[in-house]
């Protein structure tokens, strides 16, 4: 019972959960670091945006060219805009948005944060009694959740005509019908759920990033070391979050 106690695993975990209690806690505390936030935001969403554009267009439209051969078949491919509207705006967009928050802004915010580690910067900011949880994290947890959700809305836009072009002119699709199906498995509550997933992801990833480079060990290896583990580990936590938020929200009737 001591070694599971004592295994690394649990204590990384303890001090992960710790930091995220502290860093929510200091979004409320004031003075808020407004400049910090207005900096990550724009560098967050300057390294993100151009990303986001060329994955969704390959994942849509993916998915739809899988979903016409399927309603080809059965004669009703004027029901593609239904199909693309639940994809879309249901599971491509909050995964696309935030799968490449994770992969670029929140590995870059590691790194940065991994390097004033290893230079004792977040020690020096101890010493001159700073929280780094309300100077450094706080304003990155705020600016990755603004920047997913409005990613999100970046996705969803070039997701969706990105599936009516392909879908009105080589699968042959109605335009008038595409367009008037796009709401008919998708709900309004399906969309708020949507951005929930979409701020949960970004609020992970940031936390993720920001625990890593703040426990960063061993120097500049240490740091590419953070940075790999940042992608793996954010990964695996969406994909938990997303069957939870999903698995919670059937269970209320929201898929209704």
């Amino acid at each position: 019972m001591a070694s599971v106690r004592n295994s690394p695993a649990l204590r990384h975990a303890g001090d992960f959960f710790a930091l995220s209690g502290d860093s929510i806690r200091a979004i409320f505390r004031r003075p808020f670091p407004t400049q910090e936030f207005l900096e990550q935001t724009v560098f967050i969403a300057s390294v993100s945006f151009l990303p986001v554009i060329f994955v969704t267009i390959p994942f849509t439209i993916l998915v739809q060219f899988f979903l016409g051969q399927l309603l080809a078949e059965i004669g009703a491919v004027d029901l593609s805009g239904a199909g693309a509207g639940f994809a879309v705006i249901q599971e491509l967009g909050p995964f696309c948005s935030v799968l490449v928050v994770a992969g670029a802004g929140a590995t870059a915010v590691c790194a940065d944060l991994g390097s004033r580690t290893i230079r004792d910067e977040i020690d020096a900011l101890r010493t001159l009694g700073l929280d780094p949880a309300h100077r450094l994290v706080a304003p990155r947890i705020v600016a990755f959740v603004l920047v997913s959700v409005s990613l999100y809305g970046v996705v969803a836009v070039v997701g969706l005509v990105g599936t009516f072009i392909f879908s009105t002119l080589v699968l042959g699709a109605s335009p008038g019908l595409f367009v008037s199906n796009l709401t008919l498995l998708t709900s309004f509550s399906a969309f708020v759920l949507s951005l929930i997933k979409t701020a949960a992801f970004g609020l992970t990833a940031a936390l993720v990033a920001c625990y890593l480079g703040l426990n960063v060990k061993g120097g500049a290896k240490g740091v590419g070391e953070a940075v790999n583990q940042t992608v793996v580990f954010t990964l695996m936590l969406l994909l938990v979050i997303n069957t939870v938020l999903t698995t919670v929200f059937l269970q209320i009737g929201g898929g209704t």
